[in-house]
């Protein structure tokens, strides 16, 4: 049996497990006392150890079982935890996810594990024995041989029927290491099902076979419960058991699925859908009422298959947030600052896509958060604060989009430092009388602005606002800020829920058509009542308040029509508002956005572009560069 199709999967599965060891040490840190996050650590690390050891992972098992030992001391309650225990624990999850890493890319890691596994057993030695019943696993734990080729059983010889845990990752691998198992005790024949469907995806974890052995086969029974992710092991007579037939009416299924495959998926959905917009012009040309018919049974098809590939794709956030506590907890120390570090709306889904590139903008804004946004311990007391700032990091739903905030308690952005700053550089525009939050975002997002007296390994280069504005605006998203002097700033994301296909207002303005997705659109109104603002801006009165006008021929210097009756696109990103004027309005319609790489030059307005169904291209209008 090949393991080496595994080392994707077993990767996968281990940095859940190194998430969960994360989670729960900061945890453990937080509640020196609980015994919760001990246990819940030592199950991690031990099942770590047991997918390591199956796949051949020398090194990252012999760690794992050196881990396994001082957590079995703090499990007994025989110690008490310290900081510079949890520190090498900090350590230890680390080496363990360059281990894993190592391993599956076959390199040398470059850890010094020894060093580490000397500090590791003098940790789990000191003060008390190993715990009684514990089993030590090989110093260096070679690959599981597969078993030898079964041979027909005894029509009277007893069978063990094993269940993994139906959660249970490396199915096959976890089957071969029971059989593995099994073979010290005897013989073993008779394996239903074959060795081959334990190599498939489809395998359900339960297996049938004999041990020839001339003891009972309770013994053999029991120590296979032991193994991990062992469900159930029951002992049953050929004539009384149950079919070994695998699988079973009624389960829930669940496989892993190769990312690539769902973005093949989407692309060629996204490819369907163009050809379906095409199909459906020449139909409504031809006005053949069969052909007709037969556009919108595929219509309604094509609409169903993209739906269930669209929720395919879908992941939740947590998958992103769970890696920023460590991170957050790692800066604050460095900084010497006291951090408490809360998440919420955790279930939020977005497309896998979406959610891949915001883990570094996130990074970048809780850097800043901790380092620029919060005071230090003696400062906030000063202030008549507690001397922990606190960090909240938030999904949300709002409409057709999801909004993600990352706020702090802090000290508020100094706007006059900003815009002597930007004076100083030469930013700073001619016309603005003030830093609004709008104005220092802007400012903030230069590319090289930073307000630090000095470069550090944390801030000063000037590119984590810059950073997150480019991601946003390439995600089709917008970026707001909120900062209040002495009580805090807020950073607000808004991102559309999948950014392959959407629906969009189909516009147009002289000979051109461009697309603005719905996500920001809160209706269209006849263009009248303008009136003029005193910075000069024209605006209308919408819903018993003023909001500005942008003409769109005019910021995109293109042809309009005279004297038309136009329509205004209102449009809302966050709080903000403005009045988009076309010249008219072409209907709705799906849209499958492609990659946009603007020329050097071209106003910050497009997010991408499409290709309808006549073949022509259009460019989609960010909302965010609009208002």
């Amino acid at each position: 049996m090949d393991l080496s199709q595994y080392a994707e999967l077993f990767l996968s599965e281990a940095r859940e497990h190194l998430g969960q060891i994360n989670q729960q040490l900061l945890e453990w840190e937080r509640r020196p006392r609980a015994t919760e996050p001990v246990a819940a650590i030592f199950r991690s690390v031990h099942t770590l150890k047991g997918m390591a050891a199956t796949m051949g992972y020398a090194r990252v098992a012999t760690l794992a079982h050196g881990v396994e030992n001082v957590l079995d001391a703090f499990r007994a309650n025989r110690q008490v935890v310290t900081a510079p225990t949890l520190d090498l624990m900090f350590r230890c999850a680390d080496a363990l996810e360059r281990g894993v890493e190592a391993a599956v890319a076959k390199r040398d890691d470059g850890v010094n594990l020894e060093q580490l596994l000397v500090e590791v057993g003098r940790e789990g030695t000191e003060g008390a024995a190993p715990a009684s019943g514990s089993r030590p696993v090989p110093a260096t734990p070679s690959p599981p041989s597969p078993p030898s080729p079964p041979s027909p059983p005894s029509a009277a010889s007893p069978r063990l029927r094993v269940t993994l845990r139906a959660d249970a990752p490396l199915k096959g691998a976890r089957a071969l290491l029971v059989l593995r198992q099994a073979g010290a005790a005897g013989t073993v024949s008779g394996l239903q099902p074959s060795i081959e469907h334990l190599e498939r995806e489809t395998f359900d974890g339960e297996f049938t076979f004999a041990v020839e052995t001339t003891g009972s086969l309770e013994p053999v029974a029991e120590q296979l419960r032991t193994l991990g992710d062992v469900e159930r092991v029951q002992i049953e007579m050929p004539e009384t058991g149950p079919s070994d037939s695998p699988g079973g009416a009624g389960k829930v299924r669940h496989i892993r699925v190769d990312l690539r495959r769902l973005d093949n998926l989407l692309n060629l959905i996204s490819e369907v859908v163009t050809a379906r917009g095409r199909l459906a012009l020449v139909a409504a040309a031809r006005a053949d009422g069969e052909l007709e018919d037969a556009v919108a049974r595929l219509t309604k098809l094509t609409s169903g298959l993209q739906s269930e590939i669209l929720a395919a794709r879908m992941t939740p956030v947590w998958q992103v947030f769970d890696r920023f506590p460590r991170l957050v907890r790692d800066l604050a120390r460095q900084l010497e600052k006291h951090v408490v570090f809360q998440v919420e709306g955790k279930d939020i889904e977005l497309d896998r896509a979406i959610l891949d590139d915001l883990a570094e903008p996130l990074m970048h804004m809780l850097r800043n958060a901790v380092d620029h946004g919060l005071e230090s311990p003696a400062e906030r007391v000063a202030a008549g604060k507690p001397a922990e700032g606190r960090i909240v990091l938030a999904a949300s739903r709002e409409r057709a989009t999801v909004a993600i905030t990352v706020r702090d308690d802090g000290r508020g952005i100094d706007r006059a430092t900003v815009v002597a700053e930007a004076k100083r550089r030469g930013f700073w525009e001619e016309g603005l009388e003030s830093a609004s939050d709008d104005v220092v975002l802007r400012l903030l997002a230069r590319p090289g602005f930073s307000t630090a007296r000095a470069v550090s390994e944390v801030s000063g280069r000037g590119v984590g606002i810059d950073v997150v504005a480019t991601r946003m605006r390439a995600l089709g998203g917008s970026v707001e800020l909120k900062s209040q002097p002495g009580v805090g700033t807020t950073f607000t994301l808004r991102l559309p829920t999948t950014l392959a296909i959407v629906r969009a207002i189909l516009a147009r303005v002289g000979d051109e058509r461009y697309a603005l997705p719905l996500t920001h659109v809160a209706e269209t109104v006849e263009l009248k009542g303008q009136t003029t603002a005193p910075d000069g801006r024209e605006t209308i009165v919408y819903r018993d308040s003023v909001i500005p006008l942008v003409h769109l021929h005019r910021l995109l210097r293109v042809r309009a029509d005279e004297g038309a009756r136009r329509p205004v696109v209102v449009i809302e990103v966050g709080d903000r508002r403005a009045g988009v004027v076309i010249d008219e309005m072409m209907g709705q319609q799906e849209i499958v956005v492609k990659p946009f790489d603007p020329p050097r030059g071209t106003l910050p307005v497009f997010s991408g572009a499409t290709i309808l169904g006549d073949g022509r291209p259009v460019l989609i209008l960010d909302a965010a560069g609009l208002v």
